[in-house]
This record gives structure tokens, sequence and C-alpha cells, in this order.
């Protein structure tokens, strides 16, 4: 019984001999998914996410945009930022980043195509949040979720529309936007005070 029941079992995936250091023979088995190649060995869903950046005009356009010198102005420097990751490394933070994007490389790289299509028109906000304090963006926290409860309060839930809406409101008002405020907030202040 049990030799027929073994003819059923996939194969067993080989590790990928070139992993990262960090998540080394740590990935899950089903983070081991073979992806098209070209006879390089050159990942095809990447190649093509670098190819379209670099029709795209991305990185002339982040120069345009004036995203790095209000970022030097903010004080983000390289050698502050590489202060930020090897204090990530030493807490831990940074191993467990790389085994989250290990594990969910396939799902992310059909993603890039559209990281590329919505950056420029992101480049404005992320410079104008460059020059926005860490103070003002924990009260923007505070006011998106004071906003959130107020629709929330102020709408009633009669139709399913309206719970909608409340539902949206508080994901968005309540959630997100206080969650990425505080981040950038604690962020800012971090590099700020290296």
């Amino acid at each position: 019984m049990a030799t027929s029941a073994a003819a059923f079992a996939p194969a067993p995936q080989q590790m990928a001999t070139s992993a990262l250091q960090a998540t080394a023979n740590r990935a899950a088995p089903s983070a081991l998914i073979t992806s098209k190649t070209d006879e390089v060995g050159n990942n095809l869903a990447v190649k093509d996410f670098l190819e379209s950046t670099e029709s795209s005009g991305l990185l002339t356009k982040v120069a345009e945009s004036g995203l790095l010198s209000k970022a030097s102005k903010a004080g983000f420097t390289l050698s502050k930022v590489e202060s930020l990751i090897t204090l990530a490394a030493n807490q831990g933070v940074l191993n467990e980043v790389l085994i989250l994007a290990e594990a969910s490389g396939p799902e992310l790289i059909p993603l890039l195509p559209s990281v590329v299509e919505f950056a420029p028109a992101a480049l404005p906000l992320a410079a104008a949040a460059l020059s926005v304090g860490p103070g003002a963006l924990q009260g923007a926290a505070v006011a998106s979720a004071g906003a959130a409860y107020a629709i929330v309060s102020a709408v009633p839930d009669d139709t399913v529309v309206q719970v909608a809406a409340q539902t949206l409101a508080a994901a968005t008002l309540g959630v997100v936007v206080p969650g990425a405020c505080l981040v950038g907030a604690g962020l800012l202040g971090k590099v700020k005070s290296l």
C-alpha cells in the first residue's frame, strides 16, 4: 500500500544554489517555484521589468522630480541609510524582511510592471512627503484616524452601500493612512537623529 501511494507523491524540488545568505535553507518548499528563464539563466519577468524601467525613462523622471535632492535635504544620505540597514540587520529585522521577500517572490514579480507604470505619478507625492516633518506626519495620522471615526459615526448603516462606505473609510483613513504616516514619521525621525 505504501509503495503505490509513493508513486503519486510529487518529486522533491531541489534547493536553489544561489540563495541569499539570510534565507539560505530557510525558504518554504512552496517558495521554490521554478520561473521562466532565458538561455543565460536570467529570470524573464525581472528582465522585462528592467527593460520597461529603462524604456519608460523612470530614472530620468526621478532626477527631474527633485526627489533625490529633497531626500538629501531631509537628511537621507547613503551613510545614514547604511547605518539604518546595519541597525536592522543587528536587530534581526533584515533577515525577516529577506525571508518574506524571497517567499513572496513568485507573487510579487508579476506586480513589477504596475510599479513602473504608477511610479512617475507617485514621484511628486514622495517628494512632498520628504519636505514634511515627523511631527506633521504624526498629526496627519491622528487627523486621518479622527476622520475615519467621524465618517463611520456619521454614515448610517442601513444599506449595503453605506456599510461598504464605512468599511472603506475605516480601512483607508483608519488603518492605511495612519500606518503609512506613522512609519514615515518614524523613518524620518530615525534618519534625522543619526
